[in-house]
């Protein structure tokens, strides 16, 4: 019998179920998919919580990789047996499954070089890495960012490849084991923001001028502190939450502190057009299987503890990529 998890009600990771599903024969567009491993992702929890509101019930996760069993009418880019991997939104819900329907359009294939494992802690974290790093700025050798969560998924993939543009690396982290991890992943410098004034230790590490790009993913509680670290006409690009969302603010408050830029940018518009999202996968898929980028698995869960791995993840208890091995 096919496993899932699904809930029926936004709320705390109680509400998520480990349950038995049927999964029939795919239809026009879609393909069957057997998962080999599964990605968990901090923005899983903004669809439990009801953060992003979505149809209820429904499953769980967005990224998995896997085994095609079987094609539908009119699916032309996959056939059965291809190893794929996928990241999405809404349109590939219900990742948290040992099999499922989905649609043919998001897969991607998998080169032989990238395990499933691999391939389910880092498609969405490494396409997120690559749309920041290829796509939001025109680094330079020589800039400075700052990089909220070093120790996180994302992080530890941004730091590597940010070192390999010559770039120097600010990361903020919660603990000192934390700091460590993302030293040796790239970050020139860490500051442990339980006990450190983020702005104040950026403006002393760059002699008081500041970063040419801050990557917040915390959200609410570093939104402040994050425009405070920017030098003049400097970017804030905020991607992603995980202390609540910004709370409206006075865009003079930009002009006030340099001319600066704020993007929230979401990786669907980085994926939506098929050639760039190609492009932007070979990029990531090879650094990785060269060893440029190393991707970090440091949590592995069964699917049967989902709640559990809610729980670790809200609680900051993770440090880089976690994944349910099926």
């Amino acid at each position: 019998m096919v496993k899932a998890v699904r809930f029926y009600e936004a709320g705390a990771s109680e509400v998520l179920r480990y349950e038995d599903v049927e999964v029939g024969e795919p239809g026009p567009g879609q393909v069957r998919l057997r998962h080999v491993a599964v990605g968990l992702n901090y923005a899983d929890t903004y669809f439990r919580n009801g953060t992003y509101p979505i149809p209820l019930p429904n499953g769980m996760g967005v990224e998995a990789s896997g085994v095609v069993q079987a094609v539908g009418p009119g699916v032309t880019n996959v056939v059965a047996g291809d190893r794929v991997t996928y990241t999405g939104f809404i349109n590939t819900l219900g990742a948290y499954s040992t099999e499922r329907l989905i649609p043919a359009e998001p897969l991607i294939k998998l080169p032989e070089a990238i395990a499933f494992e691999t391939a389910a802690a880092m498609t969405m974290r490494g396409l997120t890495s690559a749309y920041l790093m290829r796509r939001i700025y025109p680094f330079k050798a020589g800039d400075t960012v700052l990089l909220h969560a070093a120790a996180g998924g994302v992080g530890l993939i941004v730091s590597q490849w940010a070192k390999l543009l010559g770039l120097m690396v600010i990361g903020t982290v919660s603990t000192d084991a934390k700091a460590e991890v993302a030293r040796a992943h790239g970050c020139d410098h860490t500051i442990n923001y339980s006990h450190e004034d983020v702005a104040k230790r950026v403006r002393e590490l760059t002699n008081g001028v500041g970063v040419s790009v801050v990557f917040d993913s915390v959200g609410k509680t570093t939104f402040m502190s994050s425009l405070d670290s920017l030098k003049r006409r400097g970017l804030l690009v905020c991607v992603g939450t995980a202390s609540g969302a910004i709370p409206p603010f006075d865009p003079q408050i930009l002009a006030r502190k340099g001319s600066l830029y704020v993007t929230r940018p979401a990786l669907a518009d980085y994926i939506a057009d098929p050639a760039e999202k190609a492009e932007l996968a070979d990029e990531v898929f090879g650094h990785v299987a060269a060893g440029r980028i190393r991707i970090e698995i440091n949590q592995r869960y069964a699917l049967q503890d989902a709640v559990q791995a809610h729980r670790d993840l809200e609680s900051r208890k993770t440090i880089g990529s976690s994944i349910f091995v099926i």
